[in-house]
């Protein structure tokens, strides 16, 4: 039998958790070419693909190049993905610690390994350094079908924590 203790709420509390819950204020939705503009503020993203058994995402380093993404990597499960033709999705996001306003873009396409020795050369001359040590010999560029962002200012607890989160809870069994 599950027992559920039910927790007093002051009217202290309540009142000092509504004002907070009316600070909230919407993402702000950014528009194509910001979207780019934050892209090329960071160098690392995730890239999610389809694998034979569901989805995965891998973390990666990345440049802007004529309105794609570009990175390098080795063969492994990610490159076997990236070789089936699924669509892909690529997530970056940043903060200012000062004044704690984030953001996050969203590119979604189909990632083309460079084959064609004119792109691989053009492709050692982008500023394209991995982090992780061993063989990142294949360029891979992701051509976007569609790019979304948004901005938002980071909430602090008060914000989002709530009276049930102190809630006294039965022992688990």
């Amino acid at each position: 039998m599950v027992v559920f203790h039910q927790s007093i709420e002051t009217e202290e509390v309540r009142i000092s958790y509504m004002e907070n819950q009316q600070k909230v204020t919407p993402a702000e939705v950014l528009e194509s070419q910001e979207c780019w503009a934050l892209l090329r503020q960071v160098s690392v993203g995730r890239l999610a693909v389809l694998l034979e058994d569901g989805p995965d995402i891998f973390p990666v380093n990345y440049v802007t190049d004529h309105g794609t993404l570009v990175f390098r990597s080795g063969t492994g499960t990610k490159l076997d993905a990236l070789q089936r033709e699924s669509p892909v999705a690529m997530e970056a996001d940043g903060v200012d610690p000062d004044t704690g306003v984030a953001w996050s873009v969203v590119i979604r396409g189909k990632a083309q390994l460079l084959t064609k020795t004119d792109d691989v050369l053009e492709s050692f001359s982008l500023p394209l350094f991995p982090w992780e040590a061993g063989h990142k010999d294949q360029f891979v560029r992701v051509v976007p079908n569609s790019i979304s962002g948004r901005r938002f200012t980071v909430a602090p607890p008060n914000i989002w924590w709530n009276v049930m989160q102190t809630a006294k809870r039965a022992a688990p069994e």
